[in-house]
């Protein structure tokens, strides 16, 4: 089976939306002739028992309810914790799945921030007796989409502050520190203790392209690629900015025990069964070397 180089993290990958991931069986027996450690899957766990059937693991799994969390609806709010419950129990009770990958995009991300963290945090203290009762984790990717929350330092140390269980961890995923110009080895030094998942997905800066444009304004003629913007792409590892065998030094020097799980967005590679299948292969490879 893949593993890293440092560290003997097992490697997977999270589950894509392509036609030919979307039989379980087949992507098993794919992933298992392919070496790969792990599958990371949406928000159902009806597939893990055939993955674990298989000798494989699963890396992640989506938390069921994301933006509900941060309604500026009381009721929605604690409905979105009592599915989130059942949902954790649930998984828990299959025996397998015990990381919850979420990204804290508010329900209206046009309220000030202030008001959705306060919410973010409020639904996720309630979910950690759950959690802690059940050995799961809830793990926070920084994806800096609209109004998100924890993807900045500033944030991710106020999110600890309040939440001091590490029932609330985090996916790190370097390409999004890339991305918004955040040092991704600074970041995971300070919240290393907090890692619970790992996303093998990279971003490269375009520099020639950021001289043209910067970083706040869109390109006025050039058409952004898919999976980036002006001046920077996702990547596969290996191809971007990122130093994966620091990275995976910092973590295997901090007991970091979890899976690397590569994401593949990246335009030179998906769109097609073949790309796709390269894409991680290339990726599994690449990591394995680090």
């Amino acid at each position: 089976m893949f593993t890293t180089r440092t560290g003997n993290f097992p490697i997977g990958f999270r589950r894509g939306w392509g036609d030919w991931q979307k039989d379980v069986s087949s992507l098993i027996a794919w992933a298992r002739d392919n070496e790969f450690a792990a599958i990371d899957l949406g928000r159902s766990f009806a597939d893990v028992a055939p993955i674990l059937g298989a000798g494989l693991s699963v890396g992640s799994i989506d938390l069921l309810e994301w933006h509900n969390l941060m309604s500026h609806d009381a009721a929605q709010r604690e409905e979105a914790v009592a599915k989130n419950v059942e949902f954790i129990e649930g998984a828990a009770a299959a025996n397998g799945a015990t990381k919850f990958f979420a990204v804290l995009l508010p329900q209206n991300p046009e309220a000030p921030r202030a008001e959705n963290f306060a919410f973010a945090v409020e639904s996720l203290q309630k979910l950690v007796p759950v959690l802690e009762k059940t050995g799961s984790q809830i793990v926070l990717e920084g994806y800096p989409g609209a109004g998100a929350l924890a993807c900045t330092p500033e944030s991710v140390r106020a999110l600890f502050e309040q939440i001091p269980s590490n029932a609330i961890g985090l996916n790190y995923d370097p390409s999004h520190l890339v991305r918004m110009g955040i040092d991704p080895i600074r970041f995971l030094k300070e919240f290393v203790s907090r890692v619970g998942h790992v996303h093998g997905k990279d971003c490269e800066i375009l520099s020639d392209d950021l001289y043209e444009y910067g970083w706040e304004q869109p390109a006025t003629f050039k058409q952004s690629p898919a999976f980036g913007s002006a001046a920077w792409r996702y990547t596969i590892p290996g191809q971007g900015n990122s130093n994966w065998a620091e990275i995976f030094r910092i973590l295997a020097a901090n007991g970091y025990a979890g899976k690397v799980g590569i994401e593949l967005e990246d335009r030179d590679f998906n769109g097609s069964e073949a790309g796709e299948k390269a894409g991680l292969i290339n990726s599994a490879r690449f990591l394995s070397s680090c």
